[in-house]
């Protein structure tokens, strides 16, 4: 009798003898790419999930792009892209397990915290781990020496804030501006950071210390002393993209008619759901790209983003560089795939095409005159406008 093993042995020696007849004899084995892990240790719950979720999808779209068209070459070997994420809830502590986790699985090259709590306390992990990341926060203590493992995903509010309030001066006629924030460390350092700039270009402060519970939701408290200041510019500072409309909304239900701005990245759709017409003119730091500078590449990642998720997040035009950094410089290095200090030494040389930008743009690092070192990606500097359910550019800029 003839058993079930001896007819599956049987057409599985059929199948080998068909391949070799097809290939004239000679059996041809393609092995299958190997797999590099980037980690992701970010917000992508609450009220600031808008800026995780940007950077976990624009992560996402990108992995899967290259992996579809072959992987990537890095040295010797081809690469399949692995995401692997994990959810701080803007909790320092968490952010540490998840950093922990990332190590644990051998992973060097991480992208997050979205929040200065968070990017401080996974240092000491990231130093001793062997851990490359790249937070969305914007204290000068992470990348100025000694420390030497972070590099900056964006533009901070220091870089931004003056370019900000020099346009709105000079074409808005911007005399007085307010300052709110949140009662935490993050948007607290942002507003300081803020009425620096505004005092160091000669703008008259009048709120500077009226602050808000991140878990607020009736403004109005806070806002009426302010409005009665009657500044030309208010500013968020360090808003969350969930709190940004509700501010809005109970600024103009309060009579205020000037100005509204903040130095962090926000979103159109959460913007229109929750305060409507009244944010329109509302300015923010938006993605690293417009239609005006932006490649068929770019475009093309907008599109698959948009049919992978449903929809697209203007960040994303910022977010997506972290991921194409890192590739990039392993592909100049590729003694870095598991040596972080590979990767250190190749920072201040390093030069590729920007795929994202028209034109000859370059991918550099950058941050000397911030840091003292070049530890931030260079993405353009692009202030919006928020209109009708989209954001309009009001201006690009560059930092060294």
């Amino acid at each position: 009798m003839i058993n079930r093993r001896s007819i599956i042995t049987s057409a599985a020696r059929g199948a080998v003898s068909a391949l070799a007849i097809m290939a004239g004899g000679t059996i041809t084995v393609h092995a299958a790419n190997k797999e590099l892990k980037i980690g992701f240790v970010g917000v992508t719950s609450g009220a600031a999930a808008a800026w995780g979720t940007s950077n976990v999808r624009s992560m996402q779209t990108r992995a899967a792009w290259i992996n579809e068209t072959g992987g990537v070459k890095i040295g010797d070997e081809t690469y399949d892209i692995k995401i692997v994420t994990f959810d701080d809830q803007k909790d320092p502590k968490r952010a540490i397990a998840g950093m922990e986790k990332m190590a644990q699985e051998g992973i060097h090259y991480v992208v997050g915290p979205n929040v200065d709590d968070g990017a401080a306390a996974v240092r000491p992990v990231a130093e001793s781990k062997g851990i490359i990341y790249f937070p969305y926060a914007f204290p000068k203590e992470l990348y100025t020496p000694p420390a030497s493992n972070a590099v900056l995903g964006m533009i901070a509010n220091y870089q931004s804030a003056p370019a900000i309030y020099k346009y709105l001066m000079e074409n808005r006629g911007v005399k007085k501006v307010a300052f709110v924030a949140a009662n935490e460390s993050d948007p607290l350092s942002q507003r300081d950071g803020g009425v620096a700039a505004a005092k160091a270009l000669g703008l008259e402060v009048v709120a500077a210390t009226d602050v808000y519970q991140n878990d607020t939701r009736d403004f109005t408290p806070v806002l009426t002393p302010i409005v009665l200041q009657k500044p030309d510019l208010l500013v968020l500072s360090g808003v969350a993209p969930g709190n940004a409309p509700l501010l809005i909304r109970a600024a103009r239900e309060l009579g205020y008619e000037g100005l509204i701005s903040t130095e962090t990245a926000q979103d159109a759709k959460v913007l229109e759901e929750g305060a409507g017409e009244l944010a329109n003119g509302f300015l923010s730091v938006g993605g690293a790209s417009t239609p005006e500078i932006a490649s068929d590449t770019m475009k093309e990642f907008v599109d698959r983003y948009t049919k992978m998720f449903g929809e697209y997040n203007d960040e994303s035009n910022t977010k997506v560089y972290a991921l194409e950094y890192i590739i990039e410089t392993l592909k100049a290095n590729p003694a870095a795939i598991d040596n972080v200090e590979e990767f250190k030494k190749t920072i201040d040389t390093f030069s590729a095409p920007n795929p994202y930008l028209k034109d000859d743009a370059k991918l550099t690092y950058v941050g000397m005159t911030s840091f003292g070192q070049k530890r931030q990606l260079s993405v353009p500097m692009v202030v919006t406008e928020y209109r009708d359910g989209k954001f309009e550019t009001l201006f690009v800029a560059q930092v060294d």
